[in-house]
């Protein structure tokens, strides 16, 4: 039963960007490295994260009560602003990589930023999923550890969709967020910032895991549309899409801009 429940929890976090993986990524090694790196740069962001949050208990002497509330709260926040900051990082390195590439073999097409955007939203998804999943896996350790003090019997089902809206949340991001750099649209950066932190903040729900989960896919939704659209995408695209009329559907054909 257990593993039954394993395997089906990570299928449902995972297959999905498993799919994407495959289908958009596997057969081309430069989208691998550049998925590679962005999730490389999502671990030094939690590394960095770590390490402000080891000294903020150090400082506070690992205090009990409220202080820890709000110490957790400050946490999240300063995990969130981290990751956006490394996601910004890699979006400045990645514009002088394909400015190189353009300079060094001008007849080469160099990848798009769009689709850079969404390499690098997918690496970052990934790689927060597996920490994720890794966590909530963790909670299963040991006999009775769910379900003991009131949690919903449905934890890790809860937990695993919630694991997939992450990944999902990451490539619209990423998306969103690379877009709004090279159109200068900062509010947009503003925007994913506070959609980040408000996902993060839905943790604190707990125990009732059924109404973070639900507020999490309400955000998921127009941000998925809104990455469609920056992505590219067009109500005549997506038709011709779902027909298997349009082969060079966004990510296949891109251009570079």
């Amino acid at each position: 039963m257990t593993a039954a429940v394993f395997f089906g929890c990570t299928f449902i976090a995972f297959g999905p960007a498993l799919a994407l993986y495959i289908f958009t990524i596997a057969t081309e090694p430069l989208r691998v490295i550049f998925l590679i790196v962005g999730a490389f740069f999502w671990l030094l962001s939690l590394l960095l994260s770590s390490l402000v949050w080891f000294m903020t208990r150090t400082i506070t002497d690992n205090k009990d009560g409220p202080v820890q509330k709000y110490l957790l709260m400050f946490g999240v926040l300063v995990s969130v602003l981290i990751q956006e900051m490394f996601r910004f990082a890699y979006y400045k390195i990645l514009k002088k990589a394909n400015e190189g590439l353009k300079s060094i073999n001008p007849d080469e097409t160099a990848p798009s930023m769009r689709l850079l955007a969404y390499v690098s939203g997918l690496g970052f998804g990934i790689m927060s999923g597996v920490f994720s999943f890794v966590n909530t896996l963790s909670d299963s350790l040991g006999p009775g550890t769910v379900g003991i003090r009131g949690d919903s019997p449905q934890f890790f089902l809860n937990s695993a969709f919630m694991t997939l809206v992450i990944i999902l949340l990451h490539i619209f991001w990423g998306i969103v967020f690379f877009d709004g750099c090279e159109k200068k649209k900062w509010y947009t950066l503003l925007v994913v910032l506070l959609t980040h932190v408000l996902v993060s903040a839905l943790t604190f729900v707990s125990p009732h895991y059924g109404i973070s989960l639900v507020a999490a896919y309400v955000i998921v939704v127009p941000m998925g549309i809104w990455a469609f659209f920056a992505a590219g995408g067009s109500c005549r695209s997506l038709r011709l899409c779902l027909l298997c009329q349009d082969k060079d559907f966004l990510l296949f054909n891109q251009h570079s801009r």
